[in-house]
């Protein structure tokens, strides 16, 4: 066998080396459950965090872009998104073949959401070579692109949270991993975000859009507030609360941290804030900032801690985030928000926090939560503990 790196440093000086070093070390069949340390999770899960992190800096990248080009499979964005495609696509073979960190489950929703991610790919493709420009975030084909991302999002939270020891660490990775979750959920939003200050540029004659986008979207029909603004104004609030918010309180319930919700929502927002004025500086099209997003997930936290009710909690939350969302409305620019329809977006938020209180209180869940461990040493065997490299047993 190759000899390990003797630091991580040596191992990035030499790539050969290391990937044969890792073939042999751990390239070796197992099922779901095998033993590993914490050593090894932690490089394993800090490989799904880099993965993820090209993906989101790829996503971000992508809509500003597709309010200023036309749309292209080989455009930067595609490639930086694609580059962490290809580093999940290689995590899910491993732990596929492995069994390494994680249970039966976890590695099902990391198949099942690589897999709609992958069948999505050529299906989108397909689409804009059959409707045209069909930049919407909101169009059938990308929504398989976040269903798969969230799926396996879901089976990389799941492994990390049952293998990894309990302390700092762990509550740290299972934030990075929430966090982009809660982005990916809010991902299709964007569009009006970018889209309204679009269409003002446009309307004030110093539009960022290239007159080749423009052009093609004139040709294919679509007018510039079809083009920028493609949903009712009622998708905004009702995607934020009912979709974000709900993502939040779901963190919120399996972090535990007291302002794990407040953090997640605040860490999202820096991020956004901090890409904006680099995409702005380089000339591409900026965006409104959801910051009543913040308000409702302190409004999530503070109802957590106080155990309101679900249903109840989620009435008041969407009271607060309307609240907020008008402060902001006054001071800057949202997205257009069809105030009418935030009763029933409260209603909605209200029976989806309750039913999920449910869920969670329910024998089912308590199974699910167990892990399915088909490659864990049986009683007879020789135990392996933790510290000395084995699989958490909760």
């Amino acid at each position: 066998m190759a000899p390990a790196p003797a630091s991580p440093g040596a191992a990035f000086r030499h790539p050969v080396a290391l990937l044969r070093w890792l073939w042999q070390a751990y390239l070796t069949p197992g099922r779901p459950g095998r033993p590993t340390s914490q050593d090894e999770l932690r490089w394993i899960y800090t490989a799904w965090l880099a993965a993820f992190a090209l993906k989101m800096l790829g996503s971000s990248w992508d809509v500003s872009w597709h309010f200023k080009w036309l749309r292209d499979d080989l455009a930067p964005p595609h490639l930086l998104n694609s580059a962490g495609t290809v580093l999940v696509v290689a995590l899910v073979v491993f732990h596929s073949y492995s069994g390494y960190g994680v249970d039966r489950r976890a590695l099902q929703l990391m198949q099942a959401g690589i897999g709609t991610f992958l069948v999505a790919v050529p299906i989108d493709v397909l689409n804009h070579r059959i409707n045209g420009l069909d930049i919407t975030s909101w169009s059938p084909s990308h929504a398989l692109l976040y269903v798969g991302t969230a799926i396996m999002l879901a089976g990389a939270i799941r492994g990390w949270w049952l293998y990894a020891a309990p302390g700092r660490l762990r509550d740290l990775v299972s934030l990075g991993l929430w966090l982009f979750f809660v982005e990916n959920v809010l991902f299709p939003n964007q569009h009006q975000e970018y889209g309204v200050l679009s269409l003002a540029d446009y309307r004030a004659g110093r539009t960022t859009a290239e007159p080749q986008l423009l052009d093609f979207a004139a040709s294919q029909g679509q007018t510039p507030i079809q083009f920028m603004l493609p949903v009712p104004a009622w998708v905004h609030p009702a995607w934020l609360v009912c979709a974000g918010l709900l993502a939040l309180v779901v963190a919120r319930r399996t972090v535990g941290l007291r302002w794990t919700a407040t953090t997640l929502a605040g860490v999202y927002l820096a991020y956004r804030a901090v890409t904006g004025l680099l995409l702005d500086a380089t000339g591409f099209p900026p965006s409104v900032l959801p910051l009543m997003l913040l308000a409702g997930a302190v409004l999530v936290d503070l109802a957590v801690l106080a155990r309101v009710p679900g249903w109840l909690a989620g009435l008041a939350v969407t009271g607060g985030v309307a609240g907020a969302a008008m402060v902001q409305s006054t001071l800057d620019v949202i997205p257009p928000w069809d105030w009418s329809a935030l009763p029933v977006v409260a209603v909605g938020l209200a029976v989806l926090w309750g039913a999920l209180g449910l869920l969670t209180g329910s024998s089912w869940c308590a199974r699910w939560q167990a892990p399915v461990e088909p490659g864990r040493p049986s009683a007879r065997d020789t135990p392996v503990t933790v510290a000395e490299g084995g699989a958490s047993s909760r």
